[in-house]
């Protein structure tokens, strides 16, 4: 049996403050060819997770808040934010539907979400990541990632690269 509780939590919040990504994850499912992944994902506000989708057809993808809060933007194609949602005390769920571009951004040390989505493991195509985005590692993406932390529905982020 798999538990996540206080102690997980904080050793996983530990890891992503000194990783270099500024996050870490903890796998529930055994093996990356499982047809159901879950991962507890403990991310720092300075962690750049790239928008993007998953193409393939059923890749859908549940979001819950376990400590600290996101804030989950999706964008259309050209970069136009759709939606903001703010995980945390108030709201603690939500999924995304496939083909849709998203990302979160960590708001306070210790944040931790439960992903969960349908397997198996491919690694995301580069036609994946939104074309208007940097690459994680890209000097760009500092700017970029706060750019989201105040991006609100209706703001393309495109064009503030």
């Amino acid at each position: 049996m798999k538990t996540i509780g206080r102690e997980l939590l904080g050793e996983l919040a530990a890891k992503a403050a000194a990783s270099p990504r500024k996050r870490t994850h903890f796998n529930m499912h055994a093996s990356l060819e499982e047809d159901i992944h879950r991962l507890c994902i403990a991310a720092s506000p300075g962690s750049y997770i790239r928008p993007h989708r998953h193409s393939q057809p059923g890749k859908w993808e549940l979001l819950v808040i376990l400590s600290g809060s996101i804030s989950v933007l999706t964008f259309a194609a050209d970069g136009t934010v759709l939606a903001r949602v703010e995980l945390g005390p108030e709201a603690r769920a939500l999924e995304l539907e496939d083909n849709l571009f998203h990302c979160f951004v960590a708001n306070v040390e210790g944040t931790a979400a439960l992903e969960v989505k349908r397997g198996p493991y491919v690694p995301t195509p580069e036609s994946d990541f939104a074309p208007w985005t940097p690459a994680e590692g890209d000097p760009a993406a500092g700017g970029f990632l706060e750019c989201l932390r105040t991006a609100k529905p209706g703001d393309n982020v495109a064009l503030n690269r």
